[in-house]
C-alpha cells in the first residue's frame, strides 16, 4: 500500500459500495465505507458533527464522535494519497478521488440536441449507470432523500435519452432506456408512454397496444386510476379500447 506514485482511486456508490485503486477492489472496514459513501454523495463535504450524527444516529454524541474518528483514521489515506481532506471542521473527499455518481451526472448533463445524438455505445453505458440505485445494500435513513433525488435525475434523463434515441432511429437502445425508467418507477405514466411511442415509431403497433393495455390494467388494479388522455390518444387509432 505504500508508495509515492499517484494512484487512480475511485469510489463506487451506484448499486453497492466499492473502493478501487488502479482498477483493483480494495477492502475497507464498514465504518470507513460508510464515511466515504456519505462524502461521495455530498460533494461540498460535511461538518464533522453532522457526519457523525448522520452515520451513527442512534449513538450518544460522544460515541458517534469516536466512531467518526475511527472511520476517518481508516479512510483518510491510501498509502501516501489522501482520500479525505479536512477543511477546518469540514470533511470532504480529496479532489483526486473519482466517484461513479459524478461520472454518471456528467454524462447525463451532456447536451442532447446534437444532430446525430449520442453514439449507441455511449448511450448504453449511461443507461447501465442510470439503472443502478444508490448504495442499495445500505439501510441508513439519511439515504432516503439522496435516493429520491437520484431517482428523479435518472428517470428524467432516461426518458429524455429514450426520446433522443427514438428521434435518431436507434429504437432498440431507446427501448432499453425507456424500460430502465419503467423498472425504477413501474407506475410512472411518462415512462410507459415513451415505450408506446417507441413501439409506434418502429412500426410495432401490436406491441404498442399490448403495452398500453398491460399498463392500463396495472394502474386500474393497483391504484384505481386510468391512463391519461394523452397516453390513450396514442393508441386510439389502433383498435377499440
Amino acid at each position: 500500500m505504500e508508495g509515492t506514485a499517484h494512484r487512480d482511486i475511485g469510489i463506487q456508490v451506484l448499486g453497492g459500495f466499492g473502493l478501487r485503486v488502479d482498477g483493483r477492489s480494495v477492502p475497507l472496514a464498514l465504518g470507513a465505507q460508510r464515511l466515504l459513501g456519505c462524502l461521495a454523495l455530498t460533494p461540498g463535504g460535511l461538518p464533522r458533527a453532522i457526519a457523525a450524527e448522520l452515520l451513527w444516529p442512534d449513538s450518544p454524541r460522544g460515541r458517534a464522535g469516536a466512531n467518526l474518528r475511527s472511520a476517518l483514521w481508516r479512510a483518510r489515506r491510501y498509502g501516501h494519497q489522501a482520500l479525505v481532506e479536512c477543511d477546518g471542521a469540514r470533511l470532504l473527499l480529496a479532489p483526486s478521488v473519482a466517484t461513479d455518481l459524478h461520472v454518471a451526472l456528467e454524462l447525463a448533463r451532456e447536451p442532447r440536441h446534437e444532430r446525430h445524438g449520442r453514439e449507441p455505445a455511449d448511450a448504453e453505458r449511461l443507461i447501465a449507470m442510470l439503472s443502478e440505485g444508490l448504495l442499495m445494500d445500505w439501510s441508513d435513513d439519511w439515504l432516503l432523500i439522496e435516493r429520491q433525488r437520484w431517482d428523479q435525475i435518472r428517470l428524467h434523463t432516461l426518458e429524455a435519452l429514450a426520446q433522443q434515441l427514438m428521434a435518431c432511429g436507434t429504437h432498440l437502445v431507446a427501448l432499453k432506456a425507456a424500460f430502465a425508467a419503467v423498472a425504477i418507477e413501474p407506475v410512472r405514466e411518462s415512462a410507459h408512454r415513451t415505450v408506446v411511442e417507441i413501439f409506434l415509431a418502429e412500426g410495432n403497433t401490436a406491441c404498442a397496444l399490448k403495452h398500453y393495455q398491460r399498463y392500463r390494467g396495472m394502474v386500474q388494479r393497483e391504484l384505481g386510476v386510468t391512463p391519461s388522455r394523452h397516453m390513450t390518444r396514442l393508441v386510439q387509432p389502433l383498435a377499440m379500447i
